[in-house]
């Protein structure tokens, strides 16, 4: 019984931890690092004449449909026009992309006309590059207006290599669950890059919106799947820093529906494990101390240990109840019961239409975790493939 005690108690805590106590301790380590250095100050936004050259690289498969949505978005940006630059990169685009795009004296195209990946897309592009940063957004993202001068005032910072935005979700139509439950995951996400950044650095930067100091860029291997998380952790690795700001922020809307949704989770969670394996010297905690905590707590344990921890700790729950191992393990058992039976109602509701937001958040941390190991089969059955895998939205 005593092996079964320590399977439970250790689980629940990886479980705990890994969802809320590594925020809740990163909340208290901000509120004790502004006790002693006070609030972090912000700096003024550089002037005109300050911006550095710029350039805006956006990567396309088939985007035919958002082209002219996506340019409206870009030409309304705050930047001056002598520094930026506007690079579509479409890798093996088979539709009217290039064409579309051709109607705009402004664009730089960059073609691949084998379709590579999108990793293979960004080294393309990046080897055209001609400016002192690039910033990397997506075809059917939309960013704000000021979105690069905020970016261009946090590389005033020498720490700083890589700057990442917010990512924004929006639904449609009200009551898209898919959308919602992404939104929800986001906004949880954001805060804890808020204070990840406010500590030392953001572990990692999302696509729809990250800056880089090109100087700084480290080969990412073509079959990469999350070639925006390597690509900024490479930079800490260098020992920059990731600086996450929620005043540029790119909004897009929410998966179609669950099973959109799944692909985009899936892809995630086998790019999470391929990460922890080029990322592994990061985990050393003699060499990058904090990094290694941030890095450990904030993405390790969601993509690996975390959903199987979950299992042994409802069987090893269940083993100790049958072994009348006392009335705390009896309402643990019940409670984790309850939260699957929620789950499970979750799932139901959202195959026939029905919403109810608890119900739905249990079944999309269920959905998140289950895709984890959804994930491990696709890593091994696309191990060389770096090509989009799309998820349609809404």
């Amino acid at each position: 019984m005593l092996t079964l005690k320590i399977i439970f108690w250790t689980t629940m805590f990886i479980v705990f931890y890994t969802y809320l106590g590594y925020g809740i301790l990163l909340y208290l380590i901000i509120r004790l690092k502004r006790l002693f250095k006070g609030n972090p100050v912000k700096s003024p936004l550089p002037s005109d004449d300050e911006l550095p050259t710029m350039t805006l690289m956006i990567c396309a498969y088939n985007e035919e449909d958002v082209v002219a949505e996506k340019m409206v978005n870009t030409r309304a940006i705050d930047y001056p026009k002598d520094k930026l630059r506007i690079m579509w990169v479409t890798d093996g685009s088979n539709d009217h992309t290039n064409e579309l795009l051709a109607a705009y004296p402004e664009v730089d195209i960059v073609f691949s006309p084998e379709r590579r990946g999108k990793t293979a897309a960004l080294k393309h592009g990046l080897r055209e590059l001609q400016t002192r940063y690039v910033a990397f957004t997506d075809a059917n993202t939309m960013i704000n207006a000021g979105a690069l001068r905020e970016i261009a005032r946090l590389f005033m910072d020498p720490t700083v290599g890589c700057v990442s935005g917010e990512k924004r979700v929006a639904a449609r139509k009200e009551g898209e669950m898919a959308a919602e439950g992404e939104g929800l995951y986001w906004r949880y996400e954001s805060t804890l890059k808020k204070w990840d950044s406010e500590l030392y650095s953001a572990m990692g930067a999302a696509g729809e919106l990250y800056a880089i100091d090109p100087t700084l860029v480290r080969e990412v291997p073509d079959e990469a799947l999350l070639d925006d998380f390597m690509m900024s952790m490479f930079i800490v690795d260098e020992g920059r820093r990731i600086a996450y700001t929620p005043d540029a922020y790119a909004q897009e809307y929410g998966s179609a529906n669950i099973y959109e949704e799944s692909k985009r989770k899936r892809r995630i969670a086998a790019g999470g494990l391929q990460s922890i394996w080029w990322l592994r010297r990061m985990l050393n905690p003699f060499r990058q101390p904090i990094v290694a905590f941030q890095y450990i707590s904030h993405r390790v344990l969601r993509w690996s240990i975390t959903p199987i921890a979950m299992i042994l700790l409802l069987l090893a729950n269940i083993a100790l109840v049958i072994a009348g191992a006392g009335l705390l393990y009896q309402i643990v058992l019940i409670l984790q019961i309850l939260f699957y039976l929620m789950a499970f109602c979750g799932w139901q509701q959202n195959r026939y239409g029905h919403k109810n937001k608890l119900l739905y958040t249990a079944y999309y941390f269920m959905f998140m975790n289950f895709n984890v190991f959804r994930g491990m089969a696709y890593l091994k059955s696309h191990s060389s493939s770096g090509a989009w895998e799309k998820a349609k939205r809404s």
